[in-house]
C-alpha cells in the first residue's frame, strides 16, 4: 500500500528543517529549483527544505507486499452485499500519478485517484456513500484515519498508525493485504450463523412458550413439568451455542501465509 509523508517540520540545532511532496511545499511558499529532471515513472519525490529554502530531495519507490494481487483478485471474487456483483476495488492514495499507476496496475486495480490529501479522500469516501454504496477503508496511516471512520466499514492495519487503529471498526492483527477478503468472509459467516440462531430460537419459542403456558391442556390435559421446560430451554441455549462453535473450524477460501 503507498505510503506517503505529506509534511514533516522540526527545528534541529536552530534550523527550521520541512520534508515533503512538491504540492505542499508550494503551500509553504518555498520555491524548487530549476533544471531538475522530474522523477522516473513510479517514484515519489520527496523535497527537503532547510530554512525555507530546497536543499536536497529523496525519491522513494513503494514495492507490493507478495500477497496485494492475490488479495485484490480475492475481493473482486466476492460478491457484494447485493449479490449481483463483484466488490469494487479503488486506490485512494496522496502519491502522485505516475507513481500510483504501476502499483495499481501490479495489484490489478484499474481505478487510480492520486494526489488526495487526507480532506480529499474523507470526501471521496462520501461521495460513495452519497452514490448509494456502502463503502469499505483500508488503511494503515494518519491521513487515513478520517476516511477509515466515515467509510461503513474501516478497516485499520495492525502495523500501522495509532489514530487509523482507533479510527477503524476493524483491526487486522497480520499485516497482510491477503487478510482483507478474509476478514469479509469471516463476517459474513459469523453474520450467517447469527441469523441462524436468531431464526431457531424465534421457532422454538413460537412453539414452546403456548406450549408451557398449557396449549394442550383443554384438548389432551397435558401440562409440561417445570423440569421439562427448564430441560428445553437449557436445549435452546445449548443449540445456539453449538451453532456458534461451527465457526472455530471455519478456514479463510485465500491462504494468508505466514506473517512477515
Amino acid at each position: 500500500m503507498p505510503w506517503l509523508i505529506t509534511l514533516a517540520a522540526a527545528t534541529i540545532d536552530g534550523h527550521d528543517c520541512m520534508l515533503g511532496n512538491e504540492a505542499l511545499l508550494a503551500e509553504m511558499f518555498i520555491p524548487l529549483p530549476s533544471g531538475i529532471a522530474p522523477p522516473p515513472h513510479g517514484v515519489t519525490r520527496l523535497w527537503m527544505a532547510l530554512d525555507g529554502a530546497i536543499a536536497g530531495y529523496f525519491d522513494a519507490r513503494d514495492a507490493l507486499r507478495p500477497d496485494a494481487a492475490a488479495a485484490v483478485a480475492g475481493l473482486r471474487q466476492t460478491k457484494s452485499q447485493r449479490g449481483d456483483e463483484a466488490l469494487r476495488v479503488l486506490m485512494l492514495t496522496g502519491d502522485s500519478q505516475a507513481a500510483a499507476e504501476p502499483i495499481a496496475r501490479e495489484a490489478g486495480i484499474s481505478e487510480v485517484e492520486a494526489g488526495l490529501d487526507p480532506a480529499g479522500k474523507l470526501a471521496r469516501i462520501r461521495a460513495l456513500q452519497q452514490s448509494g454504496l456502502r463503502v469499505a477503508m483500508v488503511g494503515d496511516g494518519i491521513n487515513d484515519a478520517g476516511a477509515l471512520a466515515q467509510a461503513d466499514a474501516g478497516i485499520a492495519m495492525g502495523t500501522g498508525a495509532d489514530l487509523a487503529q482507533e479510527a477503524g471498526d476493524v483491526l487486522l492483527l497480520r499485516a497482510q493485504p491477503s487478510a482483507i477478503p478474509a476478514a469479509l468472509d469471516l463476517a459474513r459467516a459469523t453474520l450467517r450463523v447469527m441469523r441462524q440462531n436468531l431464526a431457531w430460537a424465534a421457532v422454538y419459542n413460537l412453539l414452546g412458550i403456548p406450549l408451557a403456558a398449557g396449549l394442550l391442556y383443554p384438548v389432551f390435559h397435558i401440562l409440561l413439568s417445570p423440569w421439562i421446560a427448564a430441560a428445553a430451554m437449557a436445549f435452546s441455549s445449548v443449540s445456539v451455542l453449538a451453532n456458534s462453535l461451527r465457526l472455530r473450524r471455519w478456514q479463510p477460501a485465500l491462504h494468508l501465509g505466514k506473517a512477515s
